[in-house]
């Protein structure tokens, strides 16, 4: 009697490239190419003459390093997957063996090639954005089942690293301390942004020992230290901009901060059913501040 396929051995005649594309998973590469853009405008004038740079670099923190971080992601959870979302590109066996493996291997050489002809410092930025890729997902570190390592690790892969590495693509060297402080603080926000992709996974996570936020804490518990560390960065980096005397800048992102601590009372009444209306809503505020954040520290270094 024939047992169950396992995504190991599944197999077809022919590679179903769609299934291949799909492991990249397109939809998450918004929020880095986003980061990127905001790189791009911090660096200030540069673009111009580096214009070619910032498109692949573009294409580096998008389809590459961020397409490498969800292939590694589905082929060390393709047993679970095999159970709880069986359609998925590789316990569906539209990847079929080790090809899931083999393409997170071959994009993450790919990335390093890329990220080699833009420089010492985007080289560096890569290295580190795909080791936490790789240790995110696989043992024996598998960050994601912790919440706090994890979405660290998310945030400054989704939005600190790629601002740094389009303004050292861009300027050709280290950016400024002003844009890696930037950087960094929206790399901290984003800690708190990751924690609203947990709550729809409660259940699952607790029987799967994934020690997320919320499991860790609590629904409301995980619902306020995400609110909390979204907002203090953004207090440091209204900070930061008026004693940069960029008080335009400043206004905009005192206004989205007091937009999304209006968003957040909804948010706390009942964090399970909320919390993605309050990512659609609240972290489309976040990003908006980011990009005002870069024009205001372009403005500055160029003063």
């Amino acid at each position: 009697m024939m047992g169950r396929a396992t995504p190991d051995i599944i197999a077809h005649e022919r590679p179903d490239w769609a299934a291949y594309v799909e492991l990249t998973k397109p939809i998450t590469w918004f929020p880095p190419m986003w980061a990127f853009g905001c790189g791009i405008v911090s660096a200030g004038p540069y673009f111009a003459d580096r214009w070619p740079f910032a498109v692949l670099g573009i294409l580096l923190a998008g389809p590459l390093v961020c397409g490498t971080s969800q292939i590694v992601n589905d082929w060390f959870d393709r047993h679970v997957d095999a159970i709880n979302e069986p359609d998925r590109a590789i316990p569906s066996g539209r990847v079929p063996g080790r090809n899931g493996l083999y393409f997170a291997i071959a994009w993450t050489i790919v990335s390093f090639v890329v990220a080699l002809t833009l420089g010492l410092w985007v080289s560096i930025a890569a290295v580190v954005g795909i080791a936490l890729a790789w240790m995110y997902s696989a043992p024996p570190f598998r960050l994601k089942k912790n919440g706090w390592w994890g979405n660290a690790a998310c945030g400054l892969c989704y939005e600190g690293l790629p601002w740094f590495t389009a303004a050292a693509a861009l300027t050709g060297g280290l950016p400024a301390g002003e844009i890696v402080l930037l950087a960094l603080l929206y790399s901290v926000g984003a800690h708190g942004i990751m924690t609203l992709n947990d709550f729809k996974a409660i259940a699952g996570d607790q029987v799967m020992g994934i020690r997320s936020l919320p499991v860790q804490l609590g629904a409301m518990g995980a619902a306020r230290v995400a609110c909390v560390i979204m907002l203090l960065p953004q207090v440091a980096v209204i900070a930061t901009l008026l004693s940069w005397q960029q008080t335009v800048a400043a206004g905009i992102v005192s206004g989205l901060l007091i937009a999304q601590a209006g968003l957040m009372t909804r948010f706390l009444r009942d964090p399970v059913k909320y919390a993605a209306w309050y990512s659609a809503l609240g972290v489309t505020m976040y990003v908006l501040g980011m990009l005002a954040s870069a024009f205001a520290v372009r403005g500055y270094l160029g003063a």
